[in-house]
C-alpha cells in the first residue's frame, strides 16, 4: 500500500514518522506537546505535515494513550489528556487530508514488535510494556485482538490485590501499582528508609536520602550489587511474573514480549521475571512454557506499529 505515517503522542513531544512496509522509518518530525486537547490536534497535524514533506503518503496511524473504540476513530477516554468521546480521526483527517486511524498506543507498540521486532516468527504473543505504568497488547492467530468495544488488553488495571494500593484510575490493587517504574521507585524508597545500611550505593547516587531516589539510580546501584536496589528489582519481578502466569492461563501465547523503559535493563529485570513466571505458572513443571523476551524496537515501536496499522482497511478484532 505504500508509505504511511505513524504518530506517537508523548507527554512532552509528538513524533510523526514516515514508515515503509518493512517497518523502516524514512523521516521524522517532532513538535512539543501542547496543553489543551484542541491544540494537540493541531500539533498532530503539524507533525504529520512536517514528516510527509517529499513523500507520497497513503494514510496516518495515531497511537493514543487511552481507550479507543473498535472503529479506530474515537478516543473514549484518555487519562492524561482531556479527551472524552473525542472524534480524533475526524478532526485530524480534516486537517491533513489523509485517511487516519486511531489506535491505543500500547496496542500500536505491540503490533510493531510483532511485525518488525521481537515477535517476528510468532503467531500468538502477548506484549506488556513496563514503564511508568503497565500496558500491553494481544496478538492471537496473527491478529491484534481489541475486544468487542475496542478496549481490551488494559493489563495494568487488572486487579491483583483486593483493596490494595490506590491506582490513578480510581480502583485499588491494580497490577501496575506493583509492576511498573513507579512501583520500583516505591520499593527502593521503602527499603532504603528501613535499612539504609543496605542502600549505601543507592543513596550515594541521589541526594543521600530515600526521597531522592530515582529510577536511574536503582538501575545503576543494582548493577553494582547494592542489596536494596537488587531486592527492589526482585520485588517488581515477582509481581510481573505472577501477572504473566495469569495471562498464560488466559491466552497461552508462545512468547511474552516485555517492552517499556524497564526492559532496557535487559536480564537484570527479565531473568527474575522468568523465574517468577515459572514459579506461579499452573502446572509449570509439566507443560510448555512461553518464552519471556525483550522488545527490540524501543521507543520506536509505537510509531512503527501505528503506521503499519494504518495500512489495515478494517479493524482487526
Amino acid at each position: 500500500m505504500g508509505l504511511t505515517i505513524g504518530v506517537d503522542i508523548g507527554g512532552t513531544k509528538i513524533a510523526a514518522g514516515v514508515v515503509d512496509e518493512e517497518g523502516n522509518i524514512l523521516s521524522t518530525h517532532k513538535v512539543p506537546t501542547p496543553g489543551t486537547p484542541e491544540a494537540i490536534v493541531d500539533a498532530i497535524a503539524a507533525a504529520v505535515e512536517g514528516a510527509r514533506a517529499g513523500h507520497e503518503i497513503v494514510g496516518v496511524g495515531i497511537g493514543a494513550a487511552g481507550y479507543v473504540n473498535r472503529q479506530r476513530s474515537t478516543v473514549y477516554f484518555a487519562p492524561n489528556i482531556d479527551w472524552r468521546q473525542e472524534p480524533l480521526k475526524e478532526k485530524v483527517e480534516a486537517r491533513v487530508g489523509l485517511p487516519v486511524v486511531v489506535e491505543n498506543d500500547a496496542n500500536a507498540a505491540a503490533w510493531g514488535e510483532y511485525k518488525f521486532g521481537a515477535g517476528k516468527g510468532h503467531r500468538n504473543v502477548i506484549c506488556i510494556t513496563l514503564g511508568t505504568g503497565l500496558g500491553g497488547g494481544i496478538i492471537i492467530g496473527n491478529k491484534l485482538r481489541r475486544g468487542h468495544f475496542g478496549v481490551a488488553a488494559e493489563f495494568g488495571h487488572i486487579r491483583m490485590v483486593p483493596d490494595g494500593l490506590l491506582c490513578g484510575c480510581g480502583s485499588q490493587g491494580c497490577w501496575e501499582q506493583y509492576a511498573s517504574g513507579r512501583a520500583l521507585v516505591r520499593y527502593a524508597k521503602q527499603r532504603a528508609n528501613a535499612t539504609p545500611e543496605n542502600a549505601e550505593v543507592l543513596l550515594s547516587l541521589g541526594d543521600g536520602t530515600p526521597d531522592g531516589i530515582e529510577g536511574k539510580h536503582i538501575s545503576m546501584a543494582a548493577r553494582q550489587g547494592d542489596p536494596v536496589a537488587v531486592d527492589s528489582y526482585r520485588e517488581l519481578a515477582r509481581w510481573a511474573g505472577a501477572g504473566l502466569a495469569d495471562l498464560a492461563s488466559l491466552f497461552d501465547p508462545s512468547a511474552f514480549i516485555v517492552g517499556g523503559g524497564l526492559s532496557d535493563e535487559g536480564e537484570l529485570v527479565l531473568e527474575p521475571i522468568r523465574k517468577s513466571y515459572k514459579r506461579w505458572l499452573v502446572g509449570g513443571n509439566w507443560r510448555p512454557v512461553a518464552d519471556v523476551i525483550a522488545a527490540q524496537l524501543g521507543n520506536k515501536a509505537g510509531l512503527v506499529g501505528a503506521a503499519d496499522l494504518a495500512r489495515e482497511p478494517d479493524p482487526i478484532m
